[in-house]
């Protein structure tokens, strides 16, 4: 079964709750939020007090896509601004596997994004034990 979560990255920011809403009526499950800190990626996109502020206006899933440097700092505001998802990059981390395991003791999905050209080895197995899902950029 095929699960479509499209990404509010390029809405226009002041009518995101009407996004939302067509994303809604449209019978989509999931939004995907690109969270961007202009330094492990270009450019800087939302940060948790957009994740919250949606929440109070949606039932559907948050798909929370975290492309931050030391997510390990910014994990509590996000599953405290009711994120259901949440993936960081290998890349960004040295402990990767306590931050997804304080996402699951959360009650929510981990997920673990991978780059192009980061080797698949480097998801060793308690990473692969503990995460939900895989995400493999294209980008």
């Amino acid at each position: 079964m095929a699960i479509l979560a499209p990404s509010i990255l390029s809405s226009d920011m002041s009518k995101m709750s009407e996004a939302v809403h067509l994303m809604e009526k449209a019978g989509i499950s999931i939004i995907h939020l690109d969270i961007m800190d202009g330094r492990f990626v270009p450019p800087i996109t939302f940060g948790a007090p957009v994740v919250k502020g949606l929440r109070k206006n949606t039932s559907l899933l948050l798909d929370t896509h975290l492309m931050v440097v030391e997510p390990e700092d910014q994990v509590e505001q996000f599953i405290d601004a009711g994120a259901d998802y949440i993936t960081i990059h290998i890349e960004t981390t040295n402990h990767p596997n306590r931050i997804l395991t304080r996402i699951k003791e959360s009650g929510l999905k981990a997920g673990i994004a991978l780059n192009p050209a980061t080797p698949l080895n480097t998801l060793t197995e308690p990473i692969l034990d503990t995460v939900d899902f895989i995400l493999i950029m294209s980008v």
